[in-house]
């Protein structure tokens, strides 16, 4: 009876062993497998990257700018068709739309004032001329006040106010005009005109190109050469 229990004991025991081997036998299958999946997925991942990396070397440089470009000027129609279809003005929505502080940051990203295009007339010097004086112009609030009190009513004339030639302006605004206008004939000095054909001078070339070599070669060599060309032309070289 006893030798019975310790079989029946032993098969127990032998049993849950087992049982608990096919346990942790299936944890590492599941575990093998879900490992198998992840690799799957990394390699279909990289894959995929790599297809895309290649594509992206094979664009020109610039195609994400470009790309960026269509898809802004894409946007930009369809926001005007429909300010068009609601009956608004699209650059006034435009404006609306933008804050102030994009509209400093464009400011100061803009890096010429006043461009200068090279002349074109006489009317655009003009204008870009008074642009840059009175960007330079800075507001006297003292001196407004001060002219406030000399003039009284005057200050905001009427069709019966007669103030012409009473006014005076101040040293300091003598001394800011006469200051441009140097600055002005200092500007001109240096401006390189067309030198004038001169009748009398001497002809020592056969063709324009030769004329402008023999300038610069007199320029650099003249003085060198002055006494040997003064002796040439008196008959005296030895």
């Amino acid at each position: 009876m006893m030798a019975s229990t310790a079989e029946g004991s032993v098969s127990v025991c032998d049993e849950q062993t087992d049982s608990g081997a096919s346990l942790k036998r299936e944890e590492r299958l599941r575990k093998f497998r879900e490992l198998h999946f992840k690799r799957n997925e990394a390699r279909k991942l990289n894959h995929k990257e790599v297809v895309e990396e290649d594509k992206r070397l094979k664009l020109p440089n610039n195609w994400e700018a470009k790309k960026a470009r269509l898809e802004w000027e894409l946007m930009t129609d369809e926001k005007k068709k429909e300010c068009a279809a609601k009956g608004e003005d699209y650059d006034r929505v435009k404006l609306l739309e933008i804050s102030a502080e994009d509209a400093e940051r464009w400011e100061r990203k803009k890096k010429k004032k006043n461009p200068d295009p090279g002349f074109s007339g006489y009317a655009e010097a003009q204008l870009r001329q008074y642009q840059r004086l009175t960007k330079q112009i800075k507001p006297d609030m003292e001196g407004y006040e001060r002219q406030r009190e000399q003039c009284g009513e005057d200050f905001h004339p009427t069709s019966n106010s007669l103030i012409h030639g009473s006014h005076v302006p101040s040293k300091e605004g003598i001394d800011r005009m006469v200051e441009d206008v140097e600055k002005q004939i200092e500007k001109r000095a240096k401006y390189s005109r067309r030198r004038a054909y001169n009748d009398d001078a001497d002809i020592d070339y056969i063709n324009e190109r030769n004329a402008k070599f023999n300038k610069k070669a007199e320029r650099f060599y003249g003085k060198y050469t002055a006494e040997i060309k003064q002796n040439l032309e008196r008959g005296t070289a030895v």
